[in-house]
């Protein structure tokens, strides 16, 4: 069995509810993630994404469980984990370098203010933004001021880099080029994502495995997706991939479907430790026990004269 790098284990959130009673938002999730990997959760609104994000983050604490990352139990929040949420949540009063290099410099104290600069500007530069160091977030575009916010996570280096739906409030056509940025830089670093959204494209252009979640309360995971496209996939080939439409569908068909009809009975019949990972239309069989975080087929090439993946 491949060591997994981040491991939810058994974790549950509940709250006190009017009356004396408790609502359980999720409860028992299992996930293991390899280093590198970029994995995505779908599920309806209120079935605990953002909380299980947040108890990533060490923003918050599940009420039963554990989080282990790299061989450690999350205690709290840490610059190994870096977090870019909807907004750009940048520090209005610094310009781009200043907001990039807060954060280095909360990260590595005891370098020189020219150390903690030229540090930032390779994320700076990474994210294409050089020229725009002294601007204030006044003065930059709702993209540009997401593409702060990014150079900011990944400057610090994080072993974990949690985003929860960082492109929702932007434009069609930005949200495509910074889903492209992200997507590049993190072939280039091998960074470990863990990433919410309710973008179905979105999942399948970016994530290796996408995780599904039933409707909360009491949401569980119900099943892990792997991705059978290339991983060199380009965004305008995602769709003539002929594993492209049985991905989607299988995903679209759980949200509209599978997730609001997903009974006691179930969960019930669930292996919790080990969800199933399902390969839509893959040749193996549908459906594969989870003790292996790898894929055991290698999926299949675009339909071209040239081999990828």
């Amino acid at each position: 069995m491949t060591q997994k790098f981040i491991s939810i284990e058994g974790i549950s959130k509940r709250f006190s509810a009017a009356g004396g009673g408790v609502t359980t938002v999720f409860e028992d999730l299992w996930l293991g993630m390899e280093r590198g990997t970029f994995t995505c959760v779908i599920g309806h609104s209120g079935c605990g994404k953002t909380t299980v994000l947040n108890v990533l983050a060490g923003l918050d604490r599940p009420s039963d469980g554990a989080v282990i990352v790299d061989n450690q139990a999350i205690e709290g929040p840490s610059l190994d984990r870096a977090v870019i949420f909807q907004s750009h949540a940048l520090l209005p009063w610094l310009t781009v370098m200043g907001n990039v290099a807060y954060a280095v410099a909360s990260k590595w104290r005891r370098w020189s203010r020219a150390e903690v600069e030229e540090h930032a500007q390779k994320f700076i530069a990474l994210v294409g933004l050089a020229g725009a160091e002294r601007k204030r977030p006044a003065e930059l575009s709702g993209g540009m001021k997401q593409r702060v916010g990014i150079a900011r996570a990944l400057s610090i280096e994080p072993k974990i880099l949690l985003m929860d739906e960082p492109f929702s409030a932007l434009d069609a056509l930005t949200r495509g080029t910074l889903q492209d940025e992200v997507r590049r830089i993190c072939q280039e670093t091998g960074q470990t994502v863990f990433m919410i959204t309710h973008d179905v494209d979105e999942a399948i252009y970016l994530a290796d495995r996408i995780v599904l979640m039933t409707n909360g309360p009491q949401a569980v995971l119900a099943e892990i997706v792997d991705n059978p496209l290339p991983v060199d996939r380009a965004r305008n080939d995602v769709h003539k991939h002929p594993l492209y439409y049985a991905v989607r569908n299988h995903v679209v068909d759980f949200l509209v479907t599978r997730s609001k009809s997903f009974s006691d009975a179930d969960k019930a019949a669930l292996d919790r430790r080990n969800p199933p990972i399902v390969r839509p239309g893959a040749p193996e069989p549908a459906v594969v026990g989870g003790d292996s975080l790898t894929p055991s087929w290698p999926g299949l090439s675009r339909p071209s004269t040239s081999q990828a993946g």
